[in-house]
This record gives C-alpha cells, sequence and structure tokens, in this order.
C-alpha cells in the first residue's frame, strides 16, 4: 500500500520506518529541509534505538523516502496519516499543527479523484478528529467525508527508547473511523499484524482510549510515590519490598506464570514521570474534562504528586546537611528516562533547578542526553562531566535519577574510590546493600 504520513517527529518517522519494513511504500513529509535529507540519506534526525539501521534498510531499498511536497505525497499515496505535534499551553492543547495540515490535505484532495483515507495519529483530545479535522477537510477539499474520502483516528502506544519494538510488537491496535469502509482500510494497513487485537470504534473512542491509557499509567506511578513516600515517613519498611508484594497479585502476573506483567513497571516510586506525553497528556484531559464541567479531581492530584516528587530527593538531601547553600552534587542522568535523549518534563531537570536556586554546585552527567539538557537549562550553571567515572569522582553527594544501565557499574566503581559520595538514589536502581552510604527514595 503507498502511504503518506505527515510529520517525522518520534510518532511519524517510527511509524513511517516500522510500516516500510512491514512492505508498504512510504513518504513522510516535513517541513524542515534539512530533516528531509537527512532522512533520504538514511540519517535519523531522533535518537531512537534500532531506528537507525531500520531506516538505513528502508531508504536503501526505496520504500521510504522523505519530502517536502505534502500535495504530491497525498495524491500519490491511499492513506495519510497525520502524526504533528499537539503541544500543551496550559490551558488546552494546541491544534495549529493539526488545523494547518488537515488544510493543505483537503486542498490536495480536491485534486484527486479516487477515495483516500485520512488518519489522525496526533494525540488529540475526543472529539477533534471529528468536529476540527473532519470539517477542514471537507471545506478545503469540496467532498464529502464517507463518500470522497474517510477519516480516522489510530492512536500511537509507542514509548521513547522502545519505540520501534513497541510497533513491531504490538499490545493492541485501534481503528478508529466514521464508517467501516474506513476502519477496514487502516487494517489494511496492519493486516501484517495478523495476531494482534484489532478494535474497531469511533474516532472520538479511539482518542479517548489514548488518554485513558496514558491516565492510567501516570495514575500508577503517582500512586506508587504516595505509597514510597508514606513508607519513608513510617520508617523501618522498604517500598520495594512493599511493591514486590503487590506485584505478586494474581492480577498483576502474566498469565500462567508467576513473573509481574508488565504494567508493573509502573508501580514502583521513583522521583516522577516527565517525557512529551504523560504530563501534557493528563493535563490536557484534565483541562478538557474542566471544559464540560468535570473537575477531574484524581488527575489533579496525579499531577500535583508527580510536580512534588523531585522534593523528595532534595529532603532526603537535608538529612545529610541542613544548609545546602555552596554544597556541590553531582546528578546522574538527565532525560525523563534510559534509551531516550528526551529531556521534556525531566524530574532530572526540576531537580536541578531546584538545587540551583538553593544556591547547589550542580555536577552532571548522562551517557545521551547532556546535550538536549544544555539547551533545555540555557545558562544555567551547570558542569557536565565527559564520563560516568568522572562523575562519581566531582563531589560528596550522588543523585540516581534516571536508571540508564551504565549506572549499575556505581556500586564496584564507586568502591575504588578513598572517599566515596553519599548516593542518594531517586529509582531505586541499586542494590541498597552494595553501597556503604546510601539512601533511596522509599526507604
Amino acid at each position: 500500500m503507498r502511504i503518506s504520513i505527515i510529520g517525522t517527529g518520534y510518532v511519524g518517522l517510527v511509524t513511517g520506518t516500522c510500516l516500510a519494513y512491514r512492505g508498504h511504500s512510504v513518504t513522510c513529509v516535513d517541513l524542515d529541509e534539512k530533516k528531509v535529507k537527512a532522512i533520504n540519506a538514511g540519517e535519523t534526525p531522533i535518537y531512537e534505538p534500532g531506528l537507525p539501521g531500520l531506516l538505513i534498510a528502508q531508504t536503501s531499498t526505496n520504500r521510504l523516502r522523505a519530502t517536502t511536497d505534502l500535495e504530491r505525497a497525498v495524491l500519490t499515496s491511499e492513506v495519510t496519516f497525520i502524526a504533528v505535534g499537539t503541544p500543551f499551553d496550559g490551558k488546552s492543547i494546541d491544534l495549529t499543527f493539526i488545523r494547518t495540515v488537515a488544510s493543505q490535505i483537503g486542498a490536495a484532495l480536491r485534486k484527486k479523484e479516487t477515495y483516500h483515507t485520512v488518519v489522525v495519529k496526533s494525540t488529540v483530545v475526543p472529539g477533534t478528529t471529528d468536529r476540527i479535522v473532519l470539517p477542514i477537510l471537507e471545506k478545503e477539499s469540496g467532498k464529502r467525508a464517507g463518500g470522497g474520502f474517510g477519516v480516522g483516528m489510530n492512536p500511537e502506544f509507542l514509548s521513547e527508547g522502545s519505540a520501534v519494538q513497541d510497533f513491531n510488537n504490538p499490545d493492541r491496535i485501534v481503528l478508529g473511523g466514521i464508517d467501516k469502509r474506513t476502519q477496514d482500510k487502516l487494517r489494511e494497513v496492519y493486516a501484517s499484524f495478523n495476531e494482534v487485537p484489532m478494535l474497531p470504534a469511533s474516532n472520538s473512542t479511539a482518542e479517548m482510549i489514548k488518554y485513558a491509557s496514558n491516565a492510567l499509567q501516570a495514575t500508577l506511578i503517582s500512586f506508587s510515590n504516595e505509597i514510597g513516600n508514606l513508607c519513608s515517613d513510617l520508617g523501618d519498611i522498604d517500598a520495594v519490598d512493599v511493591m514486590a508484594g503487590v506485584h505478586l497479585s494474581q492480577y498483576l502476573r502474566s498469565e500462567g506464570s508467576a513473573r509481574p506483567a508488565p504494567i508493573t513497571s509502573f508501580l514502583k516510586a521513583g522521583p516522577g514521570f516527565g517525557g512529551s506525553c504523560f504530563p501534557k497528556d493528563v493535563k490536557a484531559l484534565i483541562a478538557h474534562g474542566q471544559h464540560y464541567g468535570n473537575e477531574m479531581p484524581l488527575l489533579q492530584e496525579v499531577i500535583r504528586t508527580n510536580e512534588e516528587q523531585p522534593w523528595r530527593m532534595v529532603e532526603l538531601l537535608r538529612e545529610y546537611t541542613k544548609e545546602l547553600e555552596g554544597l556541590s552534587v553531582t546528578v546522574l542522568g538527565l532525560s525523563f528516562k534510559p534509551e531516550t535523549d528526551d529531556v521534556r518534563e525531566s524530574p532530572a531537570l526540576a531537580l536541578i533547578t531546584i538545587l540551583l536556586n538553593e544556591g547547589v554546585k550542580v555536577f552532571a552527567y548522562d551517557p545521551i542526553a547532556m546535550p538536549a539538557a544544555q539547551k533545555a537549562l540555557g545558562e544555567r550553571d551547570v558542569t557536565y562531566c565527559d564520563s560516568l567515572e568522572d562523575a562519581l569522582g566531582r563531589t560528596d553527594y550522588l543523585l540516581l535519577v534516571t536508571s540508564w544501565s551504565e549506572f549499575g557499574k556505581v556500586p564496584e566503581l564507586l568502591n575504588k574510590l578513598d572517599l566515596a559520595p553519599i548516593v542518594i538514589d531517586g529509582r531505586r536502581q541499586l542494590d541498597k546493600n552494595s553501597v556503604k552510604n546510601y539512601s533511596g527514595i522509599g526507604l
């Protein structure tokens, strides 16, 4: 099938590359000529494990190409996915890119004689596809939805750091559409995923499934952090042991196995969630609910708990030294999670900002995300270390915020130092008995 994808961010490029890998002919569209040239040269403009090799394989066989010509991409394809950004401004998601692209696609459809399917893949609040995208397409094309073209909504469930794996091994595929013809066209796109559950739905239902899924995961994280904080306050209870017991529940185990189900990865205490999805999507859902008179009190508390969580790291630091001004600390991990260079809403950056405002001298190290963090923090006075070994020998206090696998070497490296720093483990990544001076969230 010939497919066009508008937008080459995490969602658009991963989707395009993986669909090409599945045998489709894919054209990715972006305004940025440099990004287009890079993609056509087999160079990925984003950091995502597994993507570089897969992209090279698809561009070298011409199954995937990139262009700035949106009209031609639409005219020469059967299905167009919209995968542009939907930033949140504090009150609602910004649909500027969605509206612009929908208008451009509609104008292209005016010149097209054959039936075409337009599918929203961007995360948008319920009602957006039918009430905003569809009318724009009809106005600009001069055609009626359901006749000259179909309109669908196909939410993505990709996690940064494992997006390629997630796409190629999905747990579900939601086929949102205004009619069966649209849903059947999406089935055709995903025909190679023959053992994956596929759920036909209305567009609004598909939109809500995405938000409900992210809100659930964010809620589990904030719930775990509340439990972890209480364990810490009560004393003589380790949240890691508590959650290990919770994970053994039959409801949280993989079927027929004693192994915890994947959902338990969100049932762990830590410094809070970040990234481009959870904070934005939960806040957007709250705002959307409030617009309709629903205050969404549970999700408001999820956000409040999350925003306070970096302060727990500061409180643990204060247990060793009441006066923070003039103190030097090292922060390990800057991305919001391992295997990505994304620092958006990262608890590490929130923690660093707090420490700097308290007069702390901050050193930092991350295997991948230091350039992105430096750009995000701007001129703030942070010293970026060249290596993990360099970072460990800089200060008397070590705050571990992102659980990169490289940090598993920390105990071994610290044991080689004459004066090892105090470790405050925000992710409980390290064995608490492997480090002489150890403290952590939920302990």
